[in-house]
């Protein structure tokens, strides 16, 4: 498991998300409290809405970008009508997801770096073919060498915040 697939579903620098979420009552997610524009259901509806819009823009399915800014939260019929472990399921299924991409993202960028590095030693003279190249991790969460990379490290960000 890579480090950002940790971020997304497992144990990393932070509590898996199952933990945090599971922690929270029903009283408390649908609370206003002051100087909180929404509540955490409202949060987490508005991170799990933009979490399928990634997913879709990367799996190559074309969506639009909300009109308005308040299109990307829950109105009152949203809210009635998804339950808050129905909602933190979704959310889940979204992390497997993301996380399933960087597994694939991280093949794909050690295949293609074993790919160049076989070009250029092929190329060049037997002291450039010594020179170490970067461990995957350091690749994959650069995302210098691997332009899916850098797309799914930005999605972790969000997560990281709840």
């Amino acid at each position: 498991m890579n480090e950002l697939e940790r971020a997304l579903v497992g144990d990393s620098y932070a509590a898996p998300p199952a933990h945090i979420l599971e922690g929270l009552d029903a009283g408390l997610i649908h609370r206003n409290v002051a100087g909180a524009p929404h509540t955490i259901y409202q949060e987490l509806w508005h991170i799990v809405f933009w979490q399928q819009v990634t997913l879709d823009w990367m799996g190559g399915i074309e969506t639009p970008y909300p009109t308005l800014p308040s299109c990307g939260f829950p109105a009152q019929t949203d809210t009635d009508r998804e339950s808050w472990d129905q909602l933190c399921q979704r959310f889940f299924r979204g992390s497997k997801q993301a996380a399933a991409m960087t597994r694939e993202a991280a093949k794909a960028c050690a295949n293609d770096s074993l790919s160049i590095a076989t070009r250029y030693s092929a190329t060049n003279d037997v002291s450039s073919r010594t020179a170490r190249k970067p461990r995957s991790s350091q690749r994959l969460s650069s995302g210098a060498h691997c332009p899916a990379a850098a797309t799914l490290s930005s999605m972790a960000t969000p997560i990281g915040r709840l």
